[in-house]
């Protein structure tokens, strides 16, 4: 809900046209492209999330091809087709990856002239492995108020770390902390241009 309206705003391509959902997962992002018109070719490394999300798909199965990939292989996504996509997506799911450089290799052949790569994160700077919630309690005026922040440690720092994205997840899940330079050098890097970044945020 609060990744959707921007990735809408920030995604320059007409319906109809063909789109790659990278990382899709149970196929949320896909169901929604292709009720925008859009024509879906999705992929996930996991087989389990692949099945889940045809098993979710039948409303739209003419409009969504979903396929087993690992988006960390460029020989792999290269065989999707060079210049087949004039859009890309990839949302909340770049940190779950050990390497962002052969997908952005990729892209930029898979995507044909001027097509364009929408991304989304949690912020890396305010959530990574090193960051701490801090809570503050102060009287004012006879009014205990609390107030929140967050403690940013370790920012730039490129690391990889166990962690919980869910209480009480039977395993611990790695993540990939980077800045979000590093995030950007991987596509300007291989010629992509920034025309585009929303940081969103929950009303307070």
């Amino acid at each position: 809900l609060l990744c959707w309206p921007a990735i809408e705003r920030l995604l320059d391509v007409r319906p109809g046209g063909r789109i790659l959902d990278i990382a899709c997962g149970n196929g949320l992002t896909s169901r929604r492209l292709a009720k925008l018109g859009f024509e879906v070719e999705a992929f996930d490394f996991s087989t389990a999330m692949i099945e889940k999300a045809i098993k979710r798909t039948d409303e739209f199965s003419n409009k969504i091809h979903y396929q087993v990939l690992d988006a960390t292989s460029e020989t792999d996504l290269l065989k999707l087709g060079e210049g087949k996509f004039e859009g890309a997506i990839c949302n909340m799911a770049l940190f779950d990856m050990a390497e962002i450089d052969p997908l952005f290799r990729a892209l930029a052949q898979l995507l044909r002239p001027g097509g364009c790569f929408v991304f989304s994160v949690l912020h890396p700077c305010f959530n990574n492995p090193h960051s701490a919630l801090v809570a503050e309690t102060e009287d004012r005026s006879g009014r205990v108020i609390t107030e929140y922040s967050v403690k940013v440690k370790k920012y730039m720092t490129t690391s990889v770390e166990y962690s919980v994205a869910l209480p009480d997840q039977p395993e611990l899940q790695l993540i990939f902390h980077r800045p979000i330079q590093a995030l950007l050098e991987a596509g300007f890097s291989t010629g992509f241009v920034l025309d585009g970044l929303e940081e969103r945020t929950f009303p307070s």
